[in-house]
């Protein structure tokens, strides 16, 4: 029978509830992210990784110039573009409160300054969360850890998923924070000559091509994409490449938590000599 080793930690939760907000700024007429504010708004989505989003509220703004109607109707089409990053980082719907255009923001006769800079920092979408961060109860649980694991005893069918080894929403690269864990993991599997296996890539969800399409090359494989690159990684760490093949499970195989947790690598063992 499948020995399933995933590790997932027993620990008991509570959340600490947080005020979040940031604003996405625009061109006159425009409601196109800029490349700029994009990449600060990604930032922001990525510090939202270790929180519990409970809402999203966004709201639209114009400057002053134009028709009533005409702000009303960009102030809504900007909101409807930051609501799309959200969806496009795998935020339900459900959390998004409120979504609306307010219009045009009449200039302040109290605020005194370069008139073209007010203007500007009236285009814009406003983004305010309530979320909560998860805390750890109890750290006295010895969970162990897939490197621990790698170098104890295996059977075939064994299969171990490499904790904190993840990827960003739609690529194949893993995360920065990830490294370390895949570079130990390298120099066990190394040292470990018994062992075949192969490295199987999953993805979180396939909808509107979230988590599904690869944006480097724009090919529906993403998930066979992701356990290319960790047995690339792997052949240039200089483990032999007969000892190892790769394949992609998409969405076949769900945790059922958050996310990220599926934008992951399991490896399964398929070969144990016996002189180890």
């Amino acid at each position: 029978m499948l020995r399933l080793l995933y590790l997932l930690p027993l620990i008991s939760t509570f959340s600490f509830s947080q005020e979040l907000a940031h604003n996405v700024y625009f061109e006159t007429d425009e409601y196109v992210v800029k490349p700029a504010e994009e990449k600060k708004f990604q930032v922001f989505l990525e510090r939202l990784d270790t929180l519990d989003v409970h809402k999203i509220t966004i709201y639209g703004f114009c400057d002053d110039r134009g028709t009533d109607d005409y702000n009303l109707w960009l102030s809504k089409k900007r909101a409807n573009a930051v609501k799309w990053y959200f969806k496009d980082n795998e935020f339900s719907d459900d959390l998004i409160t409120i979504l609306d255009g307010k219009g045009e923001i009449a200039l302040d006769p109290l605020r005194v300054g370069n008139l073209n800079n007010i203007r500007q920092s009236n285009r814009r979408v406003e983004v305010l969360l309530e979320a909560g961060k998860q805390s750890k109860l109890d750290d006295s649980l010895e969970i162990p850890t897939a490197q621990e694991i790698l170098k104890g005893e295996l059977k075939v069918g064994d299969k171990v998923r490499l904790k904190n080894i993840y990827f960003k929403t739609g690529y194949s690269t893993v995360v920065p924070e990830s490294i370390p864990t895949l570079k130990e993991v390298a120099e066990i599997l190394l040292d470990r000559k018994d062992i075949y296996f192969t490295i199987q890539g999953h993805v979180c969800c396939t909808h509107d091509t979230y988590d599904a399409v690869d944006r480097k090359t724009n090919k529906r494989n993403l998930s066979i994409s992701r356990a290319k690159f960790i047995y690339t990684y792997l052949l240039n760490r200089g483990i032999d490449k007969k000892r190892m093949k790769y394949m992609g499970l998409r969405r076949k195989f769900p945790l059922g938590g958050k996310a990220k947790f599926d934008r992951r690598v399991e490896i399964e063992i398929t070969y144990v000599a016996n002189d180890h």
